[in-house]
């Protein structure tokens, strides 16, 4: 999914996010090759070239995967785009994308069946893989080359997971943020099945949160497919019902979408499951 990546782009290169995380990106030895802004194609970010559009940069390059940095409005045609350039992955930052423009993204994805390109996010810190590649905002400094696999709902547990890890030298191999959003591509099973399959991959942390029942979902997965160690964390557990906690999908609709409803469930499913992060960190192997 990630590990055949080589040339990457950025739409939305020129915002304010779109050029620094492009530096960062660089920085962390993604290769970026271009990016686009219609109003200002013809220019330079970080010496990556810019065009008006992904065809304009399909004359003169191929394309593993997009970053996206748009705004929320014009996200679905930033997707839409990079899906129509049959661009293999694509990495959706932007938050507070519309949940109808969501549900036509996905029924475009599920449409195209075996031939979709791999959406991670909205709303998603992106992918790191430590020392190699960084597609998004996931700060690769705090990363350590290595054998765990952490897949996340949120962006800032995720890093201070990984960094947690790195102080203890207990390195990533992949560092994924799924996306806070309740309309998303990529989901905990998806990660889960990349996990397992990598011979490199010797430990799994799941971090979850309130809002929906993914959790349950990936938990009942874990039991039947996974063989590595799994460890998990759900966020929330002090959240009163009914309050979004930052993220779109982050809000208690129902018992079975509480933090403690999910940890029990991870449990029965014979998942080690922490109670901080702190403690997450500490049972790592």
């Amino acid at each position: 999914m990630f590990n055949s990546i080589q040339n990457v782009i950025v739409q939305g290169i020129t915002g304010s996010q779109g050029q620094f995380h492009t530096k960062a990106m660089i920085e962390a030895g993604t290769n970026i090759v271009a990016g686009t802004s219609p109003s200002k194609a013809g220019s330079t970010i970080e010496e990556v070239p810019v065009y008006s559009s992904i065809k304009d940069i399909l004359q003169d390059f191929t394309v593993d995967a997009s970053v996206i940095f748009v705004p929320a409005a014009q996200t679905k045609g930033a997707i839409l785009e990079a899906i129509e350039a049959d661009i293999p992955l694509i990495i959706c930052i932007t938050e507070g994308v519309p949940i109808h423009d969501m549900l036509f993204i996905k029924k475009k994805l599920k449409a195209l069946g075996e031939n979709a390109p791999q959406l991670v996010g909205p709303n998603s810190p992106g992918v790191l893989i430590p020392g190699k590649q960084r597609f998004g905002i996931i700060p690769h400094a705090m990363g350590l080359t290595g054998n765990a696999g952490i897949v996340s709902r949120s962006g800032t547990l995720t890093y201070e997971t990984m960094a947690g890890l790195t102080e203890r030298g207990i390195g990533q191999k992949y560092v994924i943020g799924i996306g806070g959003d309740p309309i998303r591509g990529t989901n905990f099973i998806d990660c889960l099945s990349l996990f397992e399959n990598d011979p490199d991959v010797t430990s799994i942390v799941m971090i979850g949160e309130i809002g929906g029942t993914d959790e349950q979902t990936a938990a009942n997965y874990i039991k039947t497919h996974v063989t590595k160690p799994v460890y998990g964390y759900i966020a929330g557990h002090a959240a009163p019902a009914g309050v979004q906690l930052g993220h779109a999908g982050a809000i208690l609709g129902s018992d079975s979408e509480s933090a403690s409803v999910k940890t029990h469930y991870l449990k029965r499913q014979g998942i080690t499951v922490a109670d901080s992060i702190t403690e997450l960190v500490a049972l790592v192997k």
